[in-house]
Order: C-alpha cells, then sequence, then structure tokens
C-alpha cells in the first residue's frame, strides 16, 4: 500500500445482531462529532486513535478492544504519525443491552488479549461466505466476555456441564447439514441461551458446532467426490456457500483439495 493511501471496505454480513462491519486505513483523517445507533467494537492493527467519548480523551493502543455505547457522542483521528488500521464491528444496540451504556462510557478501552484475539477471529469469520455459524459463535462468546468486564460482581462464567442439550444440538446440526442452521435459530429451537448451547456442546465434544457442521459436509463431499461427481456440484449438494468454501473447508480437514481428491480416486 502506498505511502498515505487511505483504504475502506464495509459489509454487512447476514449474522444476527452485526449491522456492519467496517475496515480502514486512515493516514490523516479526523471524524468529527457523531453518533451511531449501533454498538462500535473496534480493534486497531496498526498505528493507534485517539478520541472523545462522554468529555473524557481515550487511546486505542494495538492491545485493546474498545467498546463505545450507541447514542453517545465521540470523534476520532490518529495519534500516530503513520496513522492507524482498524476494523470495526457494528452490533445492533440491543445486542448488549441499555444497562451495559453506562459502564462502557466509564470503560470503554479494555485490555484483554484473550478478547483481542476472539475478536480479531470474528472478523475473519465475517469475512468469509458461508460461515455464518461460525461468525454467529464467535461473536456470541464475545458478547459474553463484553458483558463479564462491563458487569464483572457477575464473575467468571461457571463451568457446567449439560450433556442433554449438547446431544440435542448435535441431532439438529445431523438433521441440517445441508441447509445449515443458525445459533440464533437454535436457540429458539432448543429452548437455550446461545452461548449456554455453544459452551455445552464444545464441553461435551470437545469442537464447537460450526466445526462439527463443517466436519459433516466434507465428510459427504469426500463420499460425492470418490463417486466422481465435480466439485462444483459437490459444493452445492453438501451445503457450501461456493466451491471456494469448499475448498477452504476440505483443504483444511483433508490435506488437499477436492480436485486433487477427486483425482486421487481408482
Amino acid at each position: 500500500m502506498a505511502a498515505g493511501q487511505d483504504l475502506v471496505t464495509a459489509w454487512r454480513p447476514v449474522v444476527p445482531g452485526v449491522t456492519e462491519v467496517f475496515h480502514a486505513r486512515f493516514t490523516e483523517y479526523a471524524y468529527p462529532m457523531h453518533v451511531h445507533d449501533a454498538w462500535t467494537l473496534l480493534i486497531v492493527d496498526d498505528g493507534a486513535v485517539r478520541y472523545d467519548l462522554d468529555r473524557h480523551e481515550h487511546g486505542t493502543p494495538h492491545d485493546t478492544v474498545s467498546l463505545l455505547p450507541p447514542h453517545v457522542p465521540h470523534n476520532g483521528s490518529p495519534a500516530t504519525p503513520g496513522g492507524f488500521r482498524k476494523r470495526v464491528v457494528y452490533l445492533d444496540a440491543g445486542r448488549l443491552g441499555e444497562e451495559l451504556i453506562g459502564p462502557a462510557v466509564d470503560s470503554p478501552d479494555l485490555r484483554d488479549p484473550v478478547l483481542r484475539v476472539r475478536v480479531a477471529r470474528l472478523h475473519s469469520a465475517l469475512a468469509r461466505p458461508g460461515d455464518e455459524l461460525e461468525a454467529e459463535s464467535r461473536l456470541t462468546l464475545v458478547a459474553e466476555r463484553l458483558r463479564l468486564h462491563l458487569r464483572p460482581r457477575a464473575g467468571a462464567p461457571r463451568r457446567f456441564r449439560d450433556p442433554v442439550l449438547a446431544r440435542r444440538l448435535r441431532e439438529l446440526l445431523d438433521a441440517r447439514v445441508v441447509p445449515g442452521v443458525s445459533l440464533e435459530e437454535a436457540a429458539r429451537s432448543l429452548h437455550a441461551h446461545p452461548a449456554h448451547l455453544v459452551r455445552a456442546f464444545s464441553g461435551a465434544y470437545g469442537i464447537a458446532p460450526h466445526q462439527y457442521l463443517m466436519s459433516l459436509r466434507v465428510g459427504r463431499a469426500r463420499r460425492l467426490l470418490l463417486d466422481g461427481v465435480p466439485p462444483g456440484e459437490v459444493a452445492s449438494a453438501t451445503g457450501f456457500y461456493d466451491q471456494a468454501h469448499l475448498t477452504r473447508h476440505f483443504r483444511k480437514l483433508v490435506g488437499v483439495t477436492p480436485g486433487r481428491y477427486r483425482n486421487s480416486a481408482r
């Protein structure tokens, strides 16, 4: 990227609770005072941002996760000579709840390496069409950790096992391999909180729900490929967004591309 070049990418993923994803690199641009009607979940990958929130100055070094509440004015400008590169997820105002706005105004910048990694992985999932269940699962765990910071009296999340709920979710995933199921839909169907679902399933099977679903899809894809079905047709028949989506997950789990796997068949 050339020096002084600004770059912006924005999109709206099909993930409940996410209103927009915004990636930007700015060298000199400064935001005036403004508000959003959504929560602003921000990480800075290069440089730093300084901003005013509720008449107090704040900063975002690269190891910080910043959470700016809806309807509270703030601005933003580069705090380093080379500008900054940031990634933002805008969350629906109801995703975290109005009761957390006050604590977020008081402590918008969170020094939490685990949260920082989780937010970065959320961005990676949001950028991949077809991985909405993974993005939804990661967002649920990010939101849970944000609530832990903003409501510290609640303490650390309890360790629990719920094998019955885990089995019911597995059965639901088994029945919906091709069409898939969103975490929100599964939570409604099984009458459980999304975070509870993810933790119960992971605790019981040692794998996240989205990883389990992708494993089932890749398993079906292997059988079709060995039957001589072209990868493009296999992708649509096994629930993948497109052939590139199939290739990414197939190579991750099998070690080779679907084409090479099909050609290896005797």
